[in-house]
């Protein structure tokens, strides 16, 4: 889409969603909006006549907790008729519910449970608000920043027992530290390696 075309998209984006926040860059738009507004945004741009952005693409989270509304939660939409794209944004913190959008697309049924099971995003009035890739009984969100990288625990198949069983994870070793130099430079050879014959001698 040519920088033309954008911007006319971007002013009748602006005329359907007047109360959103809106930011061009990298030849995309994006709209910040408030959780109480998305249910509203999303109908407003799925139901105008001459956008109609009546695909949801996606819905996904990212974690900033330093932030007091620690989440942004990212909607993708896609207009079929336009052949363009819009990005919907909003924040929400760890305790602050968002309002479900499958009454706007039905999609958002596992797109939201997704974040619900890797972030911990709340939706509120969600029908079946439970995790869908982590394993029942699984301790956290492990997208989040503050998730250690090894988890809480294993998981494993004991012969005696003859079922699976978790347990405290247990690190063979510990992690190496690196110092990320190059190994040509640290080396110490007995003799120059070719191409180091112009390197300074101690």
């Amino acid at each position: 889409m040519n920088a033309d075309a954008l911007a006319a998209l971007a002013s009748e984006i602006a005329a359907a969603v007047p109360g959103a926040a809106q930011t061009l860059a990298f030849g995309e738009i994006t709209l910040q909006v408030a959780p109480a507004e998305i249910v509203a945004t999303l109908t407003a741009l799925r139901d105008h006549p001459v956008l109609r952005f009546t695909t949801l693409i996606d819905i996904c989270g990212a974690d900033y907790p330093e932030r007091a509304q620690r989440f942004d939660v990212v909607y993708h939409l896609l207009s079929m008729r336009r052949n363009a794209r819009v990005r919907v944004k909003l924040q929400t913190g760890e305790m602050q519910p968002v309002p479900t959008t499958i009454g706007v697309y039905p999609a958002s049924n596992w797109f939201e449970r997704e974040a619900f099971d890797m972030y911990g995003i709340l939706f509120s009035d969600h029908p079946d608000l439970r995790r869908m890739l982590t394993d029942y009984g699984f301790s956290g969100h492990p997208l989040r920043k503050d998730f250690p990288l090894t988890g809480y625990v294993e998981v494993r198949y004991d012969d005696e027992q003859k079922r699976v069983v978790y347990e405290p994870v247990k690190l063979q070793q510990e992690f190496r530290s690196f110092d990320y130099l190059s190994p040509w430079e640290g080396a110490r050879a007995a003799r120059p390696l070719p191409g180091d014959e112009k390197a300074k001698t101690p």
